[in-house]
């Protein structure tokens, strides 16, 4: 049995299974989950029953695994619901296989939610992301940067470390051909302005940086009370929080009932909405449309128009 055109065997699976259960342990099946474009996604049975779910990516070295070890470790420590981290490799001339190995959660996506839930009911996930939100962002540090396995680099202002992240990004997306004339030079007037744009006076707060519908597992209690048991797939950075909320927006992974409990404990200022919301999101699209192509155009143009106004 093999996947991904015998790239990955039934005995590499055995073999990482056993690396981390022990000699004695055996896998009966696996199943194929959704996962990312590089990496395989699957989720293992042993013989005893005990699930997990396996990230690997074949014949590469991938320190990305490293990183969302590190970053879940850190979630757990600050009492987020997240995947136990059960075993992480970069792969070497030896191994050549790069992996992260992690706790099964068993639960439903937000969307899958969305369609089962009453809307009290979904109003209850959302202040309870609300609350794990805002204990995440909670977590400070004394500078803005990615979090990272290794020593990342590190920037006094929140304006230089989002032009550092979304450089690449942007200058890819400008040279595709994809952007209007007219969007091209009013993202550039944006991107050069950040450092006005972006101002404020917030310490940098630990951010997932990825929180929408399919990176939230939920669950519904023996009492019928739905609640999140899961965020997954985290891209963490020390951060604005704001960038949190404008995304969740973006995509309606957030309504209402969020923003309600969230700014309970914090509230956001007239700045986000007005000036700091529509830059975030502007950027967001643009590297969606540097993902996936000209289905974001649209929606490019829609942003692209919202912040015309402010530069």
């Amino acid at each position: 049995m093999a996947l991904s055109e015998g790239d990955i065997s039934w005995q590499i699976l055995r073999q990482v299974v056993q690396d981390w259960a022990g000699a004695d342990a055996e896998l009966r099946e696996f199943q194929t989950l959704d996962g990312g474009s590089i990496s395989t996604t699957l989720a293992l049975t042993l013989a005893d029953g005990h699930r997990s779910v396996l990230k690997i990516t074949p014949h590469r070295v991938d320190r990305g695994y490293a990183d969302e070890a590190h970053q879940l470790k850190l979630m757990k420590e600050c009492g987020l619901p997240v995947p136990e981290v059960y075993a992480c490799q970069v792969g070497s001339l030896e191994k050549p296989f790069s992996y992260i190995l992690m706790e099964y959660v068993e639960g439903v996506d937000l969307n899958a939610a969305r369609s089962k839930c009453s809307p009290e009911q979904f109003d209850a996930i959302q202040s309870h992301l609300a609350e794990l939100l805002f204990k995440l962002h909670e977590n400070t540090s004394t500078h803005f940067m990615r979090v990272t396995a290794a020593e990342p680099k590190k920037f006094e202002k929140w304006p230089a470390c989002y032009q550092d992240i979304f450089e690449p990004i942007w200058h890819e997306v400008e040279k595709s051909g994809l952007l209007a004339v007219k969007c091209r030079k009013t993202i550039a007037k944006v991107y050069d302005r950040l450092d006005v744009l972006l101002a404020h006076d917030d310490p940098p707060r630990l951010v997932h940086w990825d929180v929408w519908a399919t990176n939230l597992l939920t669950r519904c209690g023996e009492e019928g009370n739905w609640h999140v048991c899961a965020l997954l797939d985290p891209h963490c950075k020390y951060a604005h929080a704001e960038v949190e909320l404008a995304y969740l927006e973006l995509f309606h992974t957030s309504t209402p009932a969020l923003l309600k409990a969230y700014q309970q404990g914090r509230r956001l200022p007239p700045e986000y909405h007005r000036v700091r919301k529509p830059v975030y999101q502007l950027f967001t699209i643009l590297n969606h449309l540097r993902l996936f192509g000209k289905e974001y155009i649209k929606m490019m143009e829609g942003a692209v128009e919202k912040v015309s106004a402010l530069v």
